[in-house]
């Protein structure tokens, strides 16, 4: 069974001084102590140790077969208690980054069930061990990432490794449990996670209620500093916000005020740093004042591999760069979400032709997508978003199979490859709900602002905004990803609507709010995206908050020689290949020179959401599979140097015709320790060259 135990700063007492005892470290009294202090940015630890029998790390007691079946149900769904609530956040994390359906290739190529070494094994997968939380803060309650540490019970003192496991997308601290975290957990190594400032913090305006650290609802003004996140506002102001705007909503990663983007690769050192805290209080001695434990674990002799996906990829890169430290070994992502600072030192080539908008800033190209990608989903008898921007003279052609072209073709100009066209339409109401998130995030505006005139909030089949019932904000720790509700445009003529339901003013058309769209492109642009003008003093103002807000969060592209792979999908359609890895190996290049140990893997056939391989069975295969083994080679690297990481290459991977045909090792081949020259990807000098 579960053994629950809370503690306080600065020991954690967890017969640390036994197990060392028990182990093969001893300290001699004539060497000086070196202390195990706690971070100063750390705040109360728990700690919660998992049998592997009745409940574990990796699937919270579900094992395989329960991760693949229906959601957990709650005893009492009003009231779900902190450890329902863990159960499902990790079911539904897990679910979320890799593709489960049958044929997948879970439970053969992947899941808990496949080993370490990729062997199909018979169990469940569940790991033993112990799980460590605590807010990382600077004392105001008003940052409160959280951070998680888990020690499995196979960890080995005597080869200590940690991985870092900072969450994809917007998701709480459990978001990559299925990606880095699995990885980690299998190959014995210590896993510290972050949600790095960005998760799961639901706000309701019309109770007044927070998320706690362990997901379970409070008021907002009896929670002190323990809410994940509370927004700053009176009560007055609530109240009167809640009546004028009834059922709306507020989150974290959008409205925390703070950008947490630019501190991403900080709170993933944080983990790091929490995690050889937790290591050493479990296995160190204890120092000669009987109150503190010494130091046995340090970079000196512990691997640390920053890795994870998407966002945390790109939190993984920025920790890596701004790694004053040491604290990291190495890194391996996959499809990373990293905005490389603008450059005319590198460029970008798809065989022998420069490739078109390398680079680009992930609110301009999801402004721009938010644009397209509409009309691209557009229906016949719902064209209106087409037909707005062909009066708009943003678009062209006769009708609407002309328009939807000529939107595809706008965005490969913009940066997009051939490679995405099938997936376009399927990603426009996630590059809607990023526009906005982000440009909430980066202007720092508050949860009354109404940017560009969108709110957030659940909805009716009509896009009427709906309020959350007493069920859904009690789970919503675990059933929401961090970007919560519907984008509501405010300003829909004929009354507040969900975006895909708003008329624009401009158009008095059903166009998908196009205007607010256009609002939000207008604060990317600086000018007004129709006529080129100037913008006016408000809109200019808040163009310039936002501005500032991308500037901040700009990579160096200096990874001060460390070993990395990055692994990205050529058909990824959320963050495409031009305007992130590509453009970071050629920004690289261009800071580190030869210096640079980093290598790129672009997997053809694969894109951003491995679900959608069962869903586009003829054009997509699971990513997942790229990630372990870019971690696999970086592990065999860094315990055994000699053993040279893989070169960048294109694995050419083979799609499935249909959704009943197994996933196997032929649709996903293995990296190539010496691609032929036709896959092989070429820095030379501050060029990057990727094969057809």
């Amino acid at each position: 069974m579960s053994i629950r135990t809370r503690v306080l700063l600065p020991v954690l007492a967890l017969a640390g001084a036994t197990l060392a005892a028990c182990g093969a470290y001893h300290h001699h009294d004539d060497e000086p102590e070196v202390l195990n202090l706690a971070p100063d940015f750390l705040g109360t630890v728990s700690a919660t140790s998992y049998d592997g029998l009745s409940d574990d790390l990796l699937t919270a007691g579900l094992g395989a077969i329960g991760l693949a079946g229906p959601t957990p149900a709650y005893a009492d769904p009003a009231r779900p208690t902190a450890s329902e609530l863990r159960r499902n956040a990790i079911y539904a994390n897990y679910r979320a980054v890799l593709d489960i359906a049958a044929y997948s290739g879970y439970g053969t190529l992947y899941g808990p069930n496949v080993d370490a070494a990729g062997t199909v094994t018979s169990t469940q997968g569940l790991i033993a061990g112990t799980e460590y939380l605590a807010y990382a803060d600077d004392g105001s309650g008003q940052q409160n990432v959280t951070l998680m540490v888990q020690v499995p019970a196979s960890f080995d003192p005597d080869q200590p490794c940690i991985v870092t496991a900072t969450s994809s997308g917007s998701r709480g601290v459990y978001g990559a449990i299925g990606s880095a975290g699995e990885w980690g957990l299998k190959n014995r190594c210590a896993v510290a996670y972050s949600d790095k400032g960005s998760g799961t913090g639901l706000y309701t305006f019309d109770d007044d209620s927070v998320n706690l650290q362990n997901g379970v609802r409070a008021p907002r003004l009896a929670t002190g500093k323990a809410a994940s996140f509370a927004p700053l506002l009176s009560d007055a102001d609530r109240s009167a916000f809640a009546a004028a705007y009834p059922a709306r909503i507020a989150f974290k990663h959008a409205h925390s005020q703070q950008n947490p983007e630019r501190d991403w690769g900080g709170m993933t050192l944080q983990s790091v740093e929490f995690a050889f805290y937790v290591l050493n209080e479990k296995f160190g001695v204890l120092a000669r004042d009987g109150q503190h434990h010494l130091q046995r674990f340090s970079p000196r002799n512990t691997i640390t591999i920053a890795s994870s996906i998407s966002n945390g990829a790109g939190a993984a890169l920025r920790a890596a760069e701004q790694d004053s430290k040491g604290l990291i070994s190495g890194v391996a992502v996959s499809e990373p979400q990293v905005q490389p600072a603008a450059s005319a030192r590198y460029e970008v080539r798809q065989g022998a032709a420069v490739v078109s908008g390398y680079g680009k800033a992930l609110l301009d190209y999801s402004t721009y997508a938010a644009l397209y990608q509409p009309c691209i989903a557009a229906l016949p008898a719902a064209p209106g978003r087409c037909t707005a921007l062909v009066a708009k003279g943003l678009l062209a052609g006769a009708d609407l199979p002309a328009q939807q072209a000529d939107a595809k073709a706008r965005l490969k100009a913009y940066g997009w490859l051939a490679d995405s066209d099938v997936l376009q339409a399927a990603h426009a109401g996630t590059n809607v709900l990023v526009a906005v998130s982000y440009a909430y995030a980066y202007g720092k505006f508050s949860v009354t602002d109404r940017l560009c005139g969108f709110s957030f909030a659940a909805t009716d089949a009509n896009g009427v905004p709906l309020a959350l019932t007493a069920a859904q904000r009690a789970s919503s720790f675990a059933s929401q990803n961090g970007i919560v509700g519907n984008v509501i445009y405010e300003d829909a003529a004929g009354g507040a609507r969900a975006y895909q339901f708003g008329v624009s003013p401009s158009s008095n058309l059903a166009d998908q709010s196009l205007d607010g769209f256009l609002c939000l492109r207008a604060l990317v642009t600086g000018v007004d995206p129709v006529s080129g003008a100037a913008l006016n003093p408000a809109l200019a103002a808040q163009s310039a908050r936002v501005r500032a807000g991308m500037a901040q969060v700009q990579a160096s592209g200096n990874l001060h020689g460390k070993p990395a792979i990055i692994v990205q999908g050529r058909s990824d359609t959320l963050i495409p290949v031009n305007f992130a890895s590509r453009a970071y190996l050629g920004l690289n290049a261009a800071v580190e020179g030869r210096s640079s140990q980093l290598r790129y893997i672009e997997v053809l056939n694969a894109n951003h959401f491995d679900s959608f391989s069962n869903v586009l069975p003829a054009s997509i295969v699971p990513l997942h599979v790229y990630l372990f083994r870019a971690l696999d080679a970086m592990l065999a690297h860094l315990r055994h140097p000699a053993q040279a990481l893989p070169p960048s290459q294109v694995v050419r991977t083979l799609v499935r015709s249909d959704n009943t045909s197994p996933i196997t090792v032929l649709n996903v081949p293995p990296l190539a320790t010496a691609p032929p020259v036709a896959d092989a990807i070429i820095v030379s000098g501050n060029t990057v060259t990727v094969p057809d």
